[in-house]
């Protein structure tokens, strides 16, 4: 067994970070495969994040990632006392997390060779946060790896690109990903699906896999643009598809803010309904935070919507372009509606349909009001 086991079809990826953890405990070693510094891109859902983790605890580990230390497992968790993990929920990494970051980074480490810093997602850096890391990335410490992770290189300041190493993970293939779905005790046809539809994003194809309610919410999403008829409807799919972002958002953000909020008072030594001073800040901070997080929630959630959405196009203009068969649709339970589109369109207009999504998806990326833009989407859909 080995930390770097949880990477789904990344095999090169693995080979190189094998390299650079051998290069770092040989001190003879004077080879560039170990560097200070790393960037992970990839698709979402290829585990760019998980990559990062593995990396970690095969450097803090005395047998190079065995995954079952108590190095490996903290690591692995995030919990290790020489790990910083940076991740947010919400829209933006703000400087003042980055200075607090910078700070703990140049400490000692406490139980390993190495102090290793990840941040998840280096692409919500706010510009004055990045130019506060590119700093600390271009003096680092003797024993200090940043790792960063983020959907592609352009994603990130070009001085800081300059900088890292750059590893690049690949989409994994719908095989792998079923092979991995079947191994964790889903029924293999429902495996294939989920591995399918999610286009290689583990992630959203292992929550597909669990959740029926998940997968017949995706077929009603699909669906939608095939009941837009005029102007009226299209408004309609609109909110009908805000709404039920915002209703997964809110529902999904008021379990876990309740359980933050109550562990917040308990910490601060709520009596009654009374907290001790400082406390009422505390959780005033935690409220803003929850908020920003349920608005991203909602765009993320808008954003696999769109994505599904396209499938169905692509699937349209493949039965357009002559000599497909079912097999090469990624919505192979929706063949009969594809066939029915395809016939009644243009390849053409086809393509002007997932340029709009896509379009679409960029702006709410910059938030952009969803309703407004999700109902300036359906009328080009109609």
């Amino acid at each position: 067994m080995s930390v770097f086991d949880s990477l789904v079809d990344q095999d090169e990826t693995v080979a190189i970070l094998k390299e650079a953890v051998v290069a770092a405990k040989d001190s003879s070693d004077e080879s560039q495969n170990m560097v200070h510094a790393w960037l992970f891109t990839g698709p979402p859902g290829s585990g760019r994040s998980n990559a990062a983790l593995a990396f970690a605890a095969s450097l803090l580990c005395p047998d190079s990632g065995c995954n079952d230390c108590i190095n490996c497992r903290t690591a692995m968790r995030g919990t290790h006392a020489d790990v910083e993990l940076i991740k947010t929920e919400g829209l933006s990494i703000k400087i003042d997390e980055v200075r607090d970051l910078i700070t703990r980074s140049s400490w000692t480490p406490s139980v390993a060779q190495y102090r290793v810093v990840i941040i998840e997602d280096a692409d919500r850096l706010t510009e004055s946060a990045a130019n506060a890391l590119l700093k600390a990335i271009e003096e680092p410490g003797l024993r200090t790896v940043w790792l960063l992770c983020a959907p592609t290189l352009t994603d990130v300041l070009p001085t800081i690109r300059s900088r890292t190493r750059n590893l690049i993970l690949r989409t994994p293939s719908v095989a792998a990903v079923t092979k991995l779905l079947v191994g964790e005790s889903i029924p293999e046809q429902i495996a294939k699906f989920c591995a399918r539809v999610s286009q290689g994003h583990i992630g959203r194809a292992r929550y597909l896999a669990k959740n029926p309610e998940a997968r017949t919410r995706r077929t009603d999403i699909l669906k939608l643009p095939l009941t837009i008829t005029d102007i009226a409807s299209a408004f309609k799919c609109a909110q009908l598809l805000v709404d039920a972002a915002k209703e997964e958002a809110e529902g999904e953000a008021e379990r876990r803010n309740d359980a933050e909020t109550t562990a917040l008072k308990e910490a601060w030594g709520q009596q009654g309904t009374r907290v001790v001073q400082g406390g009422a800040r505390a959780i005033k901070e935690l409220e803003k935070e929850q908020k920003s997080r349920q608005t991203r929630m909602v765009r993320d959630y808008l954003d696999r919507a769109l994505l599904d959405i396209a499938t169905f196009y692509r699937d349209t203009l493949l039965v357009q372009s002559g000599g497909e068969s079912v097999r090469s649709l990624i919505n192979t339970d929706m063949a009969r509606e594809i066939q029915i589109v395809a016939n009644d369109t243009t390849s053409e207009l086809t393509l002007r349909k997932l340029e709009a999504i896509m379009k679409t998806r960029t702006n709410l990326s910059r938030n952009a009001a969803p309703l407004l833009t999700v109902e300036a989407l359906m009328v080009q859909l109609r």
